[in-house]
């Protein structure tokens, strides 16, 4: 799915995609909780094992993911300091007084209300939630922490109170982030680059402020005019054939030979482009894009 991409702390990589594409399988492959179906996942040029269960406690600490759904990912039962202080001690050593400062200092990090250890997550909302959540990875002392949609059960208020201290632990530990969303809004906010998604295949790798302009890949104009725009008259502003290809629904499986996104591309060439792979090319301004047709062509073509 994806290839070495220079990603490393203190960077935050976005990706961005319909539902489907494969955004939580990828996270979940790279933690090691799904087999990868080909290709490899590196750590500092060291092939992980398939599998979490095969692989170093060191590798499994530098990697840590936060799943979507916070109130499932956490037993409801179980009080807090237990779930914090579990990675205290697998990774850490730590027990007694050294875990439970630790535990304080976790949630004070994520900005929870330290005199409540011993709550369980049932008692939480769902924003506290995430953030114990985030405090469980953060336990472990992380190299990449895989954010898999956290912002999406939450609502835009309680959801940036998760992205600003994402942003400052970034900056005070120099950890890395994969920030899985389907919310450009996020991607452009906390995003260094972002690579885009479909049917499992990365289309585009551009650094952030490429979403602020019209990208190449005509999957990538897609994804940003689905976007709704708060204004009146946004629906008008788009052709028709943009309405057809932006609500056509989920792709066609393909062959390995064929490119995924020819029966949606508002550019594809039959009988060429459906019998041939797409490459991945590198464009003038250090991106990449998987496309049969050149950078001056596509140019030519938006």
């Amino acid at each position: 799915m994806l290839r070495d991409i220079g990603f490393k702390p203190p960077t935050t990589l976005g990706v961005i995609g319909e539902s489907g594409c494969g955004k939580s399988t990828l996270a979940r492959v790279i933690a090691g909780l799904l087999p990868a179906a080909r290709g490899e996942v590196l750590l500092n040029s060291t092939k992980l094992r398939r599998s979490a269960a095969e692989r170093t406690r060191e590798q499994l600490q530098r990697i840590q993911i936060v799943f979507q759904m916070a109130d499932t990912a956490l037993n409801p039962a179980r009080p807090i300091d237990r779930i914090l202080g579990r990675p205290l001690e697998f990774y850490h050593g730590l027990s007694g007084d050294k875990r439970r400062r630790r535990v304080v200092e976790l949630l004070d990090t994520v900005r929870l209300p330290a005199a409540r250890p011993i709550a369980i997550p049932a008692s939480f909302g769902a924003g506290r939630s995430s953030g114990v959540n985030l405090a469980r990875a953060l336990a472990a002392e992380p190299s990449i922490i895989l954010c898999d949609e956290v912002t999406s059960a939450l609502d835009t208020v309680v959801g940036a109170a998760i992205l600003d201290p994402l942003a400052e632990l970034q900056r005070n530990l120099g950890v890395a982030y994969v920030f899985i969303s389907h919310d450009l809004s996020s991607i452009k906010a906390v995003c260094d680059q972002v690579i885009i998604l479909y049917a499992g295949q990365m289309m585009e790798h551009v650094g952030r402020s490429a979403l602020r302009q019209r990208p190449l890949h005509p999957y990538s104009d897609l994804l940003i005019l689905s976007a709704p725009e708060l204004r009146q008259g946004w629906l008008d502003g788009l052709s028709d054939r943009a309405l057809t290809e932006t609500t056509a629904g989920f792709p066609r499986l393909r062959r390995g030979d064929s490119c995924s996104f020819f029966d949606r591309c508002s550019v594809r060439i039959p009988g060429r482009r459906d019998v041939e792979p797409a490459p991945l090319r590198r464009l003038t301004k250090a991106a990449e894009i998987r496309c049969q047709h050149t950078e001056q062509e596509l140019i030519e073509l938006n």
